[in-house]
């Protein structure tokens, strides 16, 4: 179990680092002179197509088709939460604030997997993990101190509503996937990760083709330029880096503490992008206030990634008997 646990967290990592291209594209995308809509649209739009062509080699369809007509109601809710209601607020969020800002105010998302859990489950999981919040707050310290060394001290209004927006996209996503992971294990459909991020996807595009009829209407069609950008972001965070989360997620699914490890790796985003923004956009190195809020976030990876093994390896008993035959 130890060794699961920790395969899933170094998954997590890498997807971590795909994720962080999102920020940067997004970035670029609206002070291109792109419209922050279009940067969100695009990415759901274009990611389906890119799903479907890695389908064939990850099982095809299975039975996905069976289990969307059967629970039409469930998918579209829960990849609208996951997906729409975290796409929108995040590249609205990347017109508003420099990508170091925005991916620091997504590492809220330690605490919100924690948070939600007692109103989520009603097993095991559904215990308040005090010890996994206590160090969610360490990487959220690092997190917020690292933004106060970028700043400078000065964030204003507008940076403000940036976080805000953030968070919302924060809570969505694991909340969007941890919902169908919860409906899964009490059905019969055997899905794979990609599976189910490509269920997902087609599930929020109502949505978004509604949203791209709007925007297309009242602030025009996207550039060519628009759609590579919207398409480099599809094709890393929205096929790789989500497919990667989610097979870490499917892995540790019926352990509080490695789950919550797992999206506790998305912390490595704010200093994947901070070097990604000193080596590709000049931006300064942290110092400061900034170099120690890194130290805390890479302490409490280090952290979780450690408790992630031992509570998986000390706990196979209690992981025998909380799975189903949909979570072994």
């Amino acid at each position: 179990m130890r060794s699961n646990a920790l395969a899933a967290v170094g998954l997590a990592l890498c997807s971590a680092l795909f994720f962080t291209l999102t920020y940067v594209l997004n970035r670029s995308f609206v002070a291109g002179g792109g419209h922050w809509a279009w940067a969100g649209i695009l990415r759901y739009l274009i990611t389906l197509p890119l799903l479907a062509l890695v389908l064939p080699w990850q099982g095809g369809l299975g039975e996905l088709p069976q289990e969307l007509r059967r629970h039409p109601r469930t998918w579209l809710t829960w990849s609208s939460v996951g997906f729409v209601l975290f796409g929108v607020p995040l590249t609205w969020a990347a017109s508003s604030g420099p990508s170091w800002l925005i991916a620091g105010s997504f590492q809220t998302t330690v605490l919100a997997g924690p948070l939600m859990a007692p109103l989520i489950y009603r097993d095991a999981r559904g215990r308040l993990a005090w010890r996994t919040l206590a160090l969610g707050a360490l990487i959220v310290a690092g997190v917020f101190a690292l933004q106060w060394g970028h700043a400078q001290g000065r964030l204003g209004a507008g940076d403000w509503l940036a976080i805000g927006a953030v968070v919302v996209s924060a809570f969505a996503y694991p909340l969007g996937n941890r919902m169908l992971l919860l409906h899964l294990e009490h059905g019969h459909a055997r899905l794979g990760a990609v599976q189910r991020v490509f269920g997902m996807t087609l599930c929020s595009w109502p949505l978004w083709l509604l949203f791209a009829a709007i925007a297309w209407a009242t602030i025009g069609p996207p550039s060519w330029r628009d759609v590579l950008l919207a398409g480099g972001v599809a094709l890393s965070s929205g096929v790789i880096a989500t497919v990667l989360f989610f097979r870490a997620t499917d892995m540790v699914r019926s352990e509080p503490t490695a789950l919550a490890a797992v999206e506790a790796m998305q912390a490595a985003e704010l200093l994947f992008a901070t070097l990604l923004g000193g080596l590709l956009l000049g931006e300064a190195w942290p110092h400061g206030y900034a170099a120690l809020g890194a130290v805390l976030i890479v302490a409490g990876i280090a952290l979780f990634g450690w408790i992630s093994g031992r509570g998986a390896a000390g706990h196979d008993e209690e992981l025998r008997t909380l799975r189903t035959d949909r979570g072994a």
